[in-house]
């Protein structure tokens, strides 16, 4: 049961390095350990690679559960990338601090999104 991680997978998970950690890097390769101006494209490739790896990690630790458990792969994978809540999980979140009494816009919102997604 080989599930690897799609790059859509891998795009919703939240490693993403701190910019202190970029501007290190960037600075240690380019300009020998000076403060330097890191670049979109710099933040870009350091996010891209901390993935990369990471999700080469998670693979690693999949492969060697299995041996134990044959649903480990699924339940690591779910617990280390997260997928983003649903409108439907969103709306009732909204719901119950609407109840609570706030008087908030944003909850609104996203009820009344999930409302008109609902079939007539």
């Amino acid at each position: 049961m080989d599930q690897s991680l799609s790059p859509a997978a891998a795009a919703q998970h939240p490693i993403t390095p701190p910019p202190e950690l970029v501007e290190k890097w960037v600075a240690e390769i380019w300009h020998e350990g000076t403060p330097v101006q890191v670049s979109a494209s710099d933040i870009h490739i350091a996010t891209q690679a901390a993935r990369w790896g990471a999700d080469q990690e998670l693979e690693a630790c999949c492969k060697l559960l299995e041996l134990s458990d044959s649903n480990a792969r699924e339940f690591l994978t779910a617990a280390r990338r997260p997928k983003p809540p649903s409108l439907k999980e969103r709306a009732l979140q909204a719901w119950v601090a609407v109840e609570a009494g706030t008087d908030d816009q944003a909850a609104m919102a996203v009820i009344r999104r999930a409302l008109e997604a609902l079939d007539d």
